[in-house]
Protein backbone atom coordinates (compact mmCIF):
# COMPACT_ATOMS: atom_id res chain seq x y z
CA UNK A 1 0.00 0.00 0.00
CA UNK A 2 1.11 3.62 -0.74
CA UNK A 3 0.19 7.04 -0.20
CA UNK A 4 -1.20 8.84 -3.00
CA UNK A 5 -0.74 12.38 -3.00
CA UNK A 6 -3.16 15.16 -5.27
CA UNK A 7 -2.66 17.54 -7.44
CA UNK A 8 -2.09 21.00 -5.44
CA UNK A 9 -5.30 22.56 -7.38
CA UNK A 10 -6.99 24.56 -4.42
CA UNK A 11 -5.60 25.40 -1.03
CA UNK A 12 -7.38 22.02 0.88
CA UNK A 13 -5.94 19.71 -2.05
CA UNK A 14 -2.24 21.42 -1.04
CA UNK A 15 -1.60 19.03 2.01
CA UNK A 16 -4.28 16.14 0.88
CA UNK A 17 -3.51 12.34 0.16
CA UNK A 18 -4.84 9.45 0.26
CA UNK A 19 -4.72 5.81 -0.10
CA UNK A 20 -3.64 3.97 -3.39
CA UNK A 21 -6.54 1.13 -3.22
CA UNK A 22 -4.18 -0.82 -5.40
CA UNK A 23 -4.41 -3.91 -3.35
CA UNK A 24 -8.66 -3.64 -3.25
CA UNK A 25 -10.02 -5.82 -5.43
CA UNK A 26 -13.76 -6.27 -4.66
CA UNK A 27 -15.75 -3.49 -4.37
CA UNK A 28 -18.91 -4.52 -3.12
CA UNK A 29 -19.21 -5.75 0.09
CA UNK A 30 -20.48 -9.69 0.42
CA UNK A 31 -24.24 -8.97 1.76
CA UNK A 32 -24.64 -11.52 3.76
CA UNK A 33 -21.66 -10.45 6.09
CA UNK A 34 -23.15 -7.09 6.63
CA UNK A 35 -25.08 -5.65 8.83
CA UNK A 36 -27.15 -1.81 9.12
CA UNK A 37 -24.80 0.16 10.99
CA UNK A 38 -27.54 2.63 13.56
CA UNK A 39 -26.49 6.47 13.80
CA UNK A 40 -25.95 7.48 17.19
CA UNK A 41 -23.59 10.81 17.28
CA UNK A 42 -22.30 9.75 20.19
CA UNK A 43 -25.28 9.63 21.98
CA UNK A 44 -26.13 6.88 24.69
CA UNK A 45 -30.15 5.79 25.11
CA UNK A 46 -30.85 8.77 27.34
CA UNK A 47 -30.23 10.91 24.31
CA UNK A 48 -27.40 12.17 25.83
CA UNK A 49 -24.13 13.16 24.42
CA UNK A 50 -21.19 10.47 26.05
CA UNK A 51 -18.86 11.05 23.19
CA UNK A 52 -18.16 14.83 21.54
CA UNK A 53 -17.50 15.41 18.14
CA UNK A 54 -19.48 13.16 16.55
CA UNK A 55 -22.08 13.25 14.25
CA UNK A 56 -23.06 13.23 10.29
CA UNK A 57 -20.53 11.32 8.06
CA UNK A 58 -21.06 8.63 5.26
CA UNK A 59 -23.05 6.61 5.47
CA UNK A 60 -21.62 2.67 5.75
CA UNK A 61 -22.19 -1.03 7.26
CA UNK A 62 -20.73 -2.97 9.42
CA UNK A 63 -18.41 -5.45 8.15
CA UNK A 64 -18.85 -9.11 10.47
CA UNK A 65 -15.26 -9.91 11.23
CA UNK A 66 -14.18 -13.12 12.67
CA UNK A 67 -11.68 -12.44 14.71
CA UNK A 68 -11.11 -16.21 15.99
CA UNK A 69 -11.25 -18.40 13.05
CA UNK A 70 -10.66 -21.54 14.88
CA UNK A 71 -9.67 -25.09 14.01
CA UNK A 72 -9.59 -24.22 9.39
CA UNK A 73 -7.17 -25.95 7.19
CA UNK A 74 -6.94 -24.79 3.28
CA UNK A 75 -9.42 -21.36 3.18
CA UNK A 76 -8.62 -19.70 0.30
CA UNK A 77 -8.52 -15.94 0.09
CA UNK A 78 -11.32 -14.91 -2.23
CA UNK A 79 -10.98 -10.79 -2.11
CA UNK A 80 -9.17 -7.92 -0.20
CA UNK A 81 -11.66 -5.42 0.48
CA UNK A 82 -11.67 -2.10 2.24
CA UNK A 83 -13.84 -1.78 5.61
CA UNK A 84 -14.71 1.69 6.67
CA UNK A 85 -14.99 1.14 10.23
CA UNK A 86 -10.79 0.12 10.58
CA UNK A 87 -7.67 1.45 9.15
CA UNK A 88 -6.99 -2.21 8.45
CA UNK A 89 -7.87 -3.82 5.39
CA UNK A 90 -10.07 -7.01 5.19
CA UNK A 91 -9.91 -10.37 3.46
CA UNK A 92 -13.00 -11.99 2.25
CA UNK A 93 -12.36 -16.28 2.52
CA UNK A 94 -13.91 -19.24 1.68
CA UNK A 95 -13.60 -22.18 4.22
CA UNK A 96 -14.10 -25.57 2.71
CA UNK A 97 -17.40 -26.13 3.40
CA UNK A 98 -18.45 -23.53 1.00
CA UNK A 99 -19.00 -20.73 3.37
CA UNK A 100 -17.62 -17.49 3.25
CA UNK A 101 -16.17 -15.01 6.28
CA UNK A 102 -13.86 -11.74 6.74
CA UNK A 103 -10.37 -11.97 9.03
CA UNK A 104 -8.08 -9.17 8.77
CA UNK A 105 -5.81 -8.37 5.67
CA UNK A 106 -2.10 -9.45 6.75
CA UNK A 107 0.57 -7.53 4.66
CA UNK A 108 1.55 -9.34 1.95
CA UNK A 109 -2.15 -11.15 1.54
CA UNK A 110 -3.38 -11.47 -2.05
CA UNK A 111 -7.09 -13.74 -3.74
CA UNK A 112 -5.68 -17.08 -4.24
CA UNK A 113 -3.45 -17.38 -1.21
CA UNK A 114 -4.52 -20.23 1.09
CA UNK A 115 -4.78 -20.17 5.28
CA UNK A 116 -5.24 -22.59 8.13
CA UNK A 117 -5.57 -22.05 11.77
CA UNK A 118 -4.82 -24.83 14.53
CA UNK A 119 -2.51 -27.08 15.31
CA UNK A 120 -1.82 -28.51 12.02
CA UNK A 121 -1.35 -25.22 10.35
CA UNK A 122 2.45 -24.07 9.23
CA UNK A 123 4.29 -21.42 10.42
CA UNK A 124 3.82 -19.25 7.44
CA UNK A 125 2.31 -15.22 7.07
CA UNK A 126 -2.11 -15.19 7.41
CA UNK A 127 -1.89 -18.68 9.51
CA UNK A 128 -3.32 -18.60 12.95
CA UNK A 129 -1.48 -20.65 15.63
CA UNK A 130 -1.50 -20.96 19.33
CA UNK A 131 1.35 -18.76 20.95
CA UNK A 132 2.63 -22.41 22.51
CA UNK A 133 3.26 -23.34 19.01
CA UNK A 134 4.89 -20.11 17.16
CA UNK A 135 8.57 -19.94 17.62
CA UNK A 136 10.22 -17.14 19.79
CA UNK A 137 11.12 -14.41 18.03
CA UNK A 138 8.35 -14.68 15.42
CA UNK A 139 5.86 -11.24 14.51
CA UNK A 140 2.26 -11.49 15.17
CA UNK A 141 -0.79 -9.61 14.92
CA UNK A 142 -4.57 -10.40 16.07
CA UNK A 143 -3.39 -11.90 19.50
CA UNK A 144 -5.99 -13.09 22.25
CA UNK A 145 -6.14 -11.63 25.40
CA UNK A 146 -8.13 -14.10 26.33
CA UNK A 147 -8.03 -17.56 25.03
CA UNK A 148 -11.07 -18.36 22.98
CA UNK A 149 -12.74 -14.65 22.56
CA UNK A 150 -11.23 -13.67 19.64
CA UNK A 151 -8.13 -11.63 19.05
CA UNK A 152 -8.04 -8.00 20.81
CA UNK A 153 -4.19 -7.00 20.18
CA UNK A 154 -2.44 -5.25 17.44
CA UNK A 155 -5.66 -5.08 15.15
CA UNK A 156 -5.16 -1.63 13.66
CA UNK A 157 -3.20 -1.11 10.22
CA UNK A 158 0.60 -1.61 10.33
CA UNK A 159 0.07 -3.04 13.88
CA UNK A 160 2.64 -6.03 14.95
CA UNK A 161 3.66 -7.77 18.14
CA UNK A 162 6.17 -10.02 18.84
CA UNK A 163 6.75 -13.58 20.82
CA UNK A 164 9.68 -12.48 23.28
CA UNK A 165 9.96 -15.52 25.01
CA UNK A 166 7.87 -18.69 26.88
CA UNK A 167 8.25 -19.54 30.36
CA UNK A 168 5.46 -22.16 31.72
CA UNK A 169 1.81 -21.45 31.49
CA UNK A 170 2.15 -17.97 29.95
CA UNK A 171 4.37 -16.61 27.14
CA UNK A 172 5.68 -12.90 26.82
CA UNK A 173 4.36 -10.62 24.10
CA UNK A 174 5.78 -7.45 23.31
CA UNK A 175 3.02 -5.23 21.91
CA UNK A 176 3.21 -2.39 19.75
CA UNK A 177 3.63 0.16 22.45
CA UNK A 178 6.33 -1.11 23.90
CA UNK A 179 4.55 -2.92 26.43
CA UNK A 180 5.49 -6.55 27.22
CA UNK A 181 3.22 -9.04 28.80
CA UNK A 182 1.68 -12.28 29.76
CA UNK A 183 -0.51 -14.00 27.57
CA UNK A 184 -1.66 -17.53 28.49
CA UNK A 185 -0.12 -20.22 26.21
CA UNK A 186 -2.98 -21.36 24.51
CA UNK A 187 -4.41 -17.84 22.80
CA UNK A 188 -4.02 -17.82 19.71
CA UNK A 189 -2.46 -15.16 17.22
CA UNK A 190 -2.10 -14.34 13.17
CA UNK A 191 1.57 -14.98 11.81
CA UNK A 192 2.69 -11.13 10.28
CA UNK A 193 1.90 -7.58 10.07
CA UNK A 194 -1.79 -6.06 9.45
CA UNK A 195 -1.45 -4.77 6.47
CA UNK A 196 -2.02 -1.36 4.97
CA UNK A 197 1.07 0.34 7.09
CA UNK A 198 1.11 3.95 5.61
CA UNK A 199 -2.08 4.82 6.77
CA UNK A 200 -0.91 6.85 9.92
CA UNK A 201 1.17 8.85 6.63
CA UNK A 202 -2.73 10.24 5.20
CA UNK A 203 -3.21 13.87 5.29
CA UNK A 204 -6.71 14.72 5.75
CA UNK A 205 -6.25 18.04 4.27
CA UNK A 206 -10.12 19.48 4.89
CA UNK A 207 -12.60 19.89 7.53
CA UNK A 208 -15.54 18.52 4.75
CA UNK A 209 -13.50 15.60 4.49
CA UNK A 210 -13.18 15.04 8.13
CA UNK A 211 -17.34 15.51 8.21
CA UNK A 212 -17.70 12.61 5.86
CA UNK A 213 -15.78 10.98 8.47
CA UNK A 214 -18.33 11.52 11.35
CA UNK A 215 -16.19 13.98 13.08
CA UNK A 216 -17.60 17.22 13.99
CA UNK A 217 -15.55 20.37 14.89
CA UNK A 218 -13.71 20.50 18.00
CA UNK A 219 -13.81 23.58 19.84
CA UNK A 220 -10.96 24.29 22.42
CA UNK A 221 -11.61 23.88 26.23
CA UNK A 222 -9.74 27.26 27.08
CA UNK A 223 -12.03 28.83 25.29
CA UNK A 224 -15.19 27.58 26.67
CA UNK A 225 -16.81 28.53 30.23
CA UNK A 226 -16.04 26.69 33.47
CA UNK A 227 -19.45 24.81 32.76
CA UNK A 228 -18.82 23.56 29.93
CA UNK A 229 -15.09 22.74 30.74
CA UNK A 230 -12.35 22.25 33.01
CA UNK A 231 -9.81 24.24 31.28
CA UNK A 232 -12.90 26.93 30.63
CA UNK A 233 -13.55 30.47 32.54
CA UNK A 234 -10.64 32.95 33.28
CA UNK A 235 -9.99 36.55 32.25
CA UNK A 236 -8.55 37.09 28.91
CA UNK A 237 -5.97 34.66 27.11
CA UNK A 238 -5.88 32.67 30.28
CA UNK A 239 -3.69 29.01 29.90
CA UNK A 240 -5.80 26.59 31.11
CA UNK A 241 -9.00 28.01 33.27
CA UNK A 242 -9.54 29.74 36.73
CA UNK A 243 -6.78 30.84 38.78
CA UNK A 244 -7.20 28.35 41.63
CA UNK A 245 -6.83 25.60 38.84
CA UNK A 246 -8.79 23.58 36.61
CA UNK A 247 -12.03 21.81 37.83
CA UNK A 248 -14.38 19.41 36.66
CA UNK A 249 -18.63 19.83 36.05
CA UNK A 250 -18.70 18.70 40.11
CA UNK A 251 -15.92 21.38 41.51
CA UNK A 252 -13.17 18.73 41.99
CA UNK A 253 -9.67 19.13 41.37
CA UNK A 254 -8.85 18.31 37.35
CA UNK A 255 -5.19 18.66 37.04
CA UNK A 256 -2.60 16.61 38.82
CA UNK A 257 -5.59 14.29 40.87
CA UNK A 258 -5.16 10.89 40.32
CA UNK A 259 -8.23 9.17 39.00
CA UNK A 260 -7.43 5.85 37.33
CA UNK A 261 -8.05 2.64 38.79
CA UNK A 262 -6.24 -0.48 39.24
CA UNK A 263 -6.70 -2.45 36.30
CA UNK A 264 -7.56 -6.02 36.85
CA UNK A 265 -5.21 -8.06 34.89
CA UNK A 266 -2.46 -5.17 35.62
CA UNK A 267 0.04 -7.88 37.24
CA UNK A 268 0.19 -9.78 34.41
CA UNK A 269 2.44 -6.52 32.85
CA UNK A 270 5.90 -7.39 32.74
CA UNK A 271 7.00 -4.07 31.57
CA UNK A 272 5.15 -1.08 30.96
CA UNK A 273 4.27 0.81 27.49
CA UNK A 274 7.28 3.91 26.34
CA UNK A 275 10.52 4.04 26.62
CA UNK A 276 12.89 3.13 29.86
CA UNK A 277 9.82 2.51 32.23
CA UNK A 278 9.89 -1.11 33.67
Amino acid sequence: MAVKVLKKNTAARRQMSVADFSVITKKKPQKSLTIKRKQKAGRNNDGKITIRHRGGGAKRAIRIVDFKLMQVEGAKVVAIEYDPGRSARIALIQLPDGTKAYVLAVAGMKPGLSISSGENAEIKVGNRLKLQDIPVGTTICNVELTPGRGGQLARSAGARAQLAAKEGEFVQVKLPSGEVRLVHKTAMATIGTIGNADHSNIKIGSAGRKRHMGIRPTVRGKAMNPVDHPHGGGEGNTSIGLKSGPKTPWGKIALGLKTRRRKRGANMIIRKRGKGRK
